[in-house]
């Protein structure tokens, strides 16, 4: 399969451009047309959106349960999932499932127990910080086209390392589908405290706002499409978000020494997300392109999900050729992609010039696949060049910190003039006043 080609840095930062995810105006027309039968001739994605929340807000399980069946065709008894069905979904998993699914569960919280950061004081200094928990985290699942219990094991795991009390999962239900049960087993095994059936925006507002089955949370984390995207962006202020996510991307760097079947593998892996995913070769060796494009089209042919993966193919991926590695890297700099795989002779040797990238995978063995779902890093990553000043979901989102200041008399009074000349700068007696009534007692009990 050939691929789109530019050359050079300046092409590719405008060949590449980036897709804001609130950018509702690019959905397909059915989806528009879908949006207007539901909700209206004159309704836009943006009306119906905030209707949703609007009503959600208002009407609490009510507009829950009614926006489940317009949109999903789904009418469960009730929003939460009985505990003992995750029991269930674990049980039935096969052996050799189990074992995956506590292998990465292990891989990950090991790696978030690690970043994890710890309290700190300086008796001396009369300062330090106290790190705490949020209380309450809503993680939203996918269910659409695929079924997602990495993401649950991605989201959740890090919440609970990080000390929140308790964890709450919604993903959508299908009409009268029961829930994937892979999904509720990733979400026992993750010490997910209750699973609701419900999607898309409701959720969001449900999480947001709270219903009578649904309490409302601090922080919503968790990728979804559009529509859930933009809803975070609407609740936001209200609770917390990890971020707004666009389609996935994935950047490959590879020299000469690549493996173009490992090369093309890569691209696929990405490209059958959707057709909007992006999948990119950067290279300076134009004979790795023309053995990468053939194993495409080798790799491709039977792939059940082959449609998908030749349309994101012909329209988000592309081979940006450079006449070396250093501007390869500096390509992969500008675009600040989702995951940067660096697959050259000595990875390790480039890997300190990388300076924007969502995730790192370094070498022909660490693919951006094991990030997904065993490596141990989460795989909520930011997203359309937001890697620039965003990080992926880490133990760090789930956690505040307080500055604590216990100044002794004698650290007070080494600074305390410093303090009453910049409030007096500012034009703030009463600032002023209250350093220098402390700067006049500890003077008067010194002299008695």
């Amino acid at each position: 399969m050939r691929l789109n080609q530019v050359r050079g840095l300046a092409a590719a930062e405008s060949a590449l451009t980036r897709i804001d995810p609130l950018d509702l105006s690019s959905l397909p027309e059915a989806a528009l047309q879908r949006t207007r039968d539901r909700f209206g001739a004159d309704a836009t994605p943006e009306s119906s959106v905030l209707q949703m929340l609007r009503d959600v807000r208002a009407e609490g399980d009510a507009a829950v349960r009614r926006y489940a069946k317009l949109l999903d065709g789904a009418e469960p008894d009730e929003l939460q999932v009985p505990p003992e069905e995750l029991d269930a979904a674990w049980e039935a998993t096969p052996d050799d499932l189990k074992h995956a699914l506590e292998l990465a569960a292990r891989r990950i919280t090991e790696f978030h127990a690690a970043t994890l950061p710890r309290d700190w004081v300086d008796l001396g200094g009369g300062l330090g910080e106290l790190v705490r928990p949020l209380e309450r985290v809503g993680l939203y699942a996918p269910g659409g086209t695929a079924a997602y219990p990495s993401t649950v094991l991605m989201t959740a795991i890090p919440a609970r390392v990080a000390g929140v009390s308790e964890v709450v999962l919604t993903t959508p239900r299908r009409g009268s589908e029961p829930l994937n049960a892979t999904v509720l087993a990733a979400a026992r095994i993750a010490g997910v405290d209750a699973v609701y059936q419900v999607g898309g925006v409701p959720a969001i507002g449900a999480l947001a706002y709270g219903t009578e089955s649904i309490r409302k949370v601090d922080k919503i984390c968790g990728p979804g499409n559009v529509f859930v995207a933009y809803a975070k962006r609407m609740v936001q202020g209200q609770v917390d978000i990890d971020g707004v996510f666009g389609p996935t991307e994935t950047i490959v760097l590879a020299d000469q020494t690549a493996n173009p079947v490992f090369c093309a593998a890569d691209l696929i892996a990405q490209a059958e997300h959707d057709p909007m995913a992006s999948a990119i070769l950067v290279t300076d060796c134009a004979a790795l392109v023309t053995a990468v494009e053939t194993e495409l089209d080798a790799q491709i042919a039977g792939n059940p999900r082959a449609d998908t993966i030749r349309q994101s193919l012909a329209r988000r991926g592309c081979v940006v050729l450079v006449d070396d590695f250093p501007e390869a890297i500096e390509v992969a700099n500008r675009i600040a992609p989702e995951h940067l795989c660096l697959m050259a002779a000595d990875p390790w040797a480039w890997a300190g010039q990388v300076r924007n990238a969502g995730g790192l995978f370094l070498g022909e063995f660490s693919p951006e696949v094991m990030g997904d779902y065993i490596a141990g890093p989460s795989h909520v990553m930011p997203t359309g060049g937001t890697a620039r000043f965003s990080s992926a979901l880490s133990v760090h989102h789930f956690l505040r910190t307080m500055p604590v200041v216990g100044l002794s008399p004698r650290r007070f009074s080494d600074l305390g003039a410093a303090a009453v000349r910049i409030a007096e700068a500012e034009g703030l007696p009463g600032h002023a006043g209250a350093v220098q009534a402390r700067l006049d007692h500890l003077a008067a009990t010194q002299t008695r």
